[in-house]
């Protein structure tokens, strides 16, 4: 039972979060929280795997004075650890889902997409853009290195209470918890802890552990993390292994809140509690952790060097079981994405998520792939897409303020001519925020549930909500859209804008209208060359950077630019990730995610309505009315969609035969096979001596 002082943790409101999505570069992981990165996603991000800017991966976050913490250890000595129940007192389960049913049994041995006999040992390379300077993954400063993401599979050297799996929609069992028990109104959830789970020091995990993380991750964490658990009350020891997470009774019930908890490292409070060890301050010393790697060797923003536990705990947990088979992982830094590929090509590095169409189609046509030494491989992807880098304006600016202006400004942007002519014909056109999924609206009128909700915001929203289906800006691709034009330069004037000896002027204040571009890599700088050339031709100025990825971090974060663009791969179960993007909350917080500073009170509403579904319907409908809402605001200029997940890797290693999963499980799931690495060192040195590489 609690004892009848429960500590509530007095924090206002606080950001949302990123979660861990394929998509953005290597190495720029989601911001805000887990990757060593640079946003997306968390929420990115959390049901889904590493984030990746323009590659693979993505997070980071924290702060804390000794004060509040010798305070909060007295406060939470007297909540969380005096209380004590039976054993029995939940009915636990073996895992959760969201919407739909467990597809694994309670007796299940391992994921279907794993292979437990897999062989163990041999050594992965892989790259992340740009550079890191702590390994400190929950703190709102640093840039965390790459392996040290804060959830999702790149987490190598920590355990969570529960893992994802990436052949259901939105499915976790236990990890480290044996089982999880969930309330019918979301308020209570409670985990009990498997026996036998240890540091890397040999210490036991236990419950202490896992209150010291959610104290501190609720009291220090980054301002992701707190959105995250701004439900959260109280956390209470219940048993010798079991911890009872409660909400506070004021706030909606979340069901995503489980899944959140769930997916977060749990620290080792014996490392940090030591004189030494702040765990409020980045650090470049590896902490201790209890995951199935820990690091071996590192050199300061260059490379980092994993090594695999022989003797990890969870090696026979049904979760882990055929997982994290490579002896060695390293992680290779680039500043230059180009180099980066050469890099690949000069067996230097083993895969990369390649991000660029332009160097997906140019370049690799080599003799090693000619060969059949060398993989590229376009990967079907069972999850939303979402939006691919499109433009967002900064809405803290007056100018953007005025929805015509914005969608005079998404007007001007012929996607068909950047895709013919720079993107090879490779991308889709994003139609929907939620773009691949049955959470995106479905073209047409909304219908049934989905009008109902949306009817209670008439007056609120704009009303070709109700009368005209979305459809994107029709051009020829050719370069010749002169009704896109001439409606754009209506809806200029209408908003006081008119073009005044060739220079887009307001006629009320004679301001000329500038617009100062930051993108993150010189590739989508130049793709969207052609949409500045447009606004230039009807009297508005550009200017467009690409500075380092960490400039342009700092600058995005921190609202330093007019125009950018940023990757959107939501979930297939968004709810705390909404909030972090698109919620009034998430615009009022430093270092947030909502880069746009979305305040809409409709959005908030909907957000919510997500958060609050209960069934397919009420999810779909919910889901279905936001996206619309979003897209008749012309809050982003909507523009790409991924057709795959572009793979690009050396023929070394081993998988399993699956299905679409939700992410390509190459960190997690393959393994070192040494055959083929044989044939391909072989192969390599026929090509260099002019044999044949057979």
């Amino acid at each position: 039972m609690n004892l009848p002082f429960p500590f509530a943790f007095p924090f206002p409101s606080l950001l949302p979060w990123v979660r861990s999505i394929d998509g953005f570069p290597p190495g720029v992981r989601c911001l805000g929280l887990p990757c060593s990165s640079a946003s997306c996603s968390l929420l990115s991000r959390l049901f889904l795997p590493p984030c990746f800017f323009l590659s693979d991966l993505v997070l980071s976050n924290l702060v804390l004075l000794l004060s509040s913490v010798l305070l909060s250890s007295v406060l939470f000595s007297g909540v969380l650890y005096a209380a004590s129940g039976p054993d029995d007192a939940y009915e636990y389960k073996h895992g959760i889902s969201f919407i739909e049913e467990l597809k694994y049994p309670p007796d299940f041995a391992h994921f279907d997409y794993a292979n437990p006999d897999a062989p163990r040992g041999g050594f992965l390379r892989y790259p992340a853009l740009g550079s890191f300077d702590s390994f400190n993954n929950m703190l709102d400063k640093g840039m965390v290195a790459s392996g040290f993401d804060f959830q999702g599979p790149f987490s190598l050297t920590y355990d969570s209470l529960l893992t994802h799996t990436v052949d259901e929609t939105a499915s976790y069992y236990g990890r480290l918890a044996e089982g999880v028990w969930i309330s019918p109104d979301y308020r209570q959830m409670a985990f009990k802890l498997r026996e036998g789970a240890y540091w890397h020091d040999g210490q036991p995990i236990t419950v202490d552990d896992v209150l010291f993380t959610f104290r501190t991750f609720k009291e220090h964490g980054s301002a992701g993390i707190r959105t995250a658990l701004l439900e959260l009350e109280q956390v209470t020891r219940i048993g010798e292994r079991e911890i009872l997470f409660e909400t506070d009774g004021a706030a909606a019930s979340n069901p995503v809140l489980a899944f959140s908890i769930g997916s977060f490292p749990i620290l080792p409070a014996h490392y940090w509690n030591k004189a030494d060890n702040d765990i409020t301050k980045t650090t470049v010393e590896p902490p201790l952790g209890s995951g199935p790697y820990r690091v071996k060797t590192t050199e300061l923003g260059r490379f980092v060097l994993y090594e695999r536990e022989d003797d990890y705990w969870g090696n026979d947990v049904p979760v882990m079981k055929g997982r994290y088979n490579f002896g060695q992982i390293k992680v290779d830094y680039f500043r230059d994405e180009a180099i980066m590929v050469e890099a690949l090509k000069g067996n230097a590095i083993d895969i990369r998520h390649e991000t660029v169409s332009k160097a997906w189609v140019n370049e690799y046509e080599f003799p090693a792939r000619d060969a059949g030494l060398f993989n590229r491989e376009l990967v079907d992807i069972n999850r939303p897409w979402g939006m691919w880098w499109p433009v967002i304006w900064n809405l803290e600016h007056d100018k953007f303020q005025d929805i015509r202006v914005r969608e005079a400004l998404w007007l001007l942007n012929d996607f068909e001519w950047e895709n013919r002519v720079l993107l090879f014909g490779f991308y889709l056109n994003a139609d929907s925020f939620f773009f691949n999924s049955e959470m995106a609206q479905q073209g047409g009128l909304p219908t049934g549930r989905e009008l109902e909700l949306l009817s209670r915001f008439r007056g609120a929203i704009p009303e070709r909500v109700f009368t005209q289906p979305w459809q994107n800006p029709k051009t020829s691709g050719y370069g010749q859209n002169r009704d896109n034009v001439r409606r754009a330069l209506a809806l200029f004037a209408e908003a006081g804008w008119e073009v005044i000896d060739g220079v887009m002027t307001n006629v009320k204040t004679g301001d000329v209208f500038r617009i100062d571009f930051i993108f993150v890599s010189p590739a989508l700088l130049r793709s969207k060359l052609p949409y500045m050339n447009i606004l230039n031709r009807v009297g508005i100025a550009t200017t467009a950077r690409s500075p380092e990825v960490s400039n342009w971090l700092h600058r995005m974060r921190n609202g330093k630019f007019d125009g950018g663009a940023v990757n959107y791969t939501p979930s297939n179960s968004p709810g705390l990730e909404l909030r972090d993007r698109f919620s009034t909350r998430s615009a009022d917080q430093p270092v947030a995610n909502n880069w746009t500073k979305i305040r809409n009170p409709v959005v908030d509403t909907l957000i919510e309505e997500v958060l609050a579904a209960r069934d397919a319907d009420a999810f779909y409908a919910a889901t279905r009315a936001l996206d619309r809402v979003l897209l008749w605001n012309f809050y982003y200029v909507n523009d790409m969609a991924q057709p795959g997940y572009r793979l690009v890797w050396w023929d070394k290693f081993g998988r399993p035969d699956s299905g679409p999963l939700q992410r390509v499980p190459w960190i997690d799931v393959w393994w070192w096979d040494e055959a083929r690495a044989a044939r391909v060192k072989a192969g390599l040195a026929n090509l260099q001596s002019g044999q044949s590489p057979q």
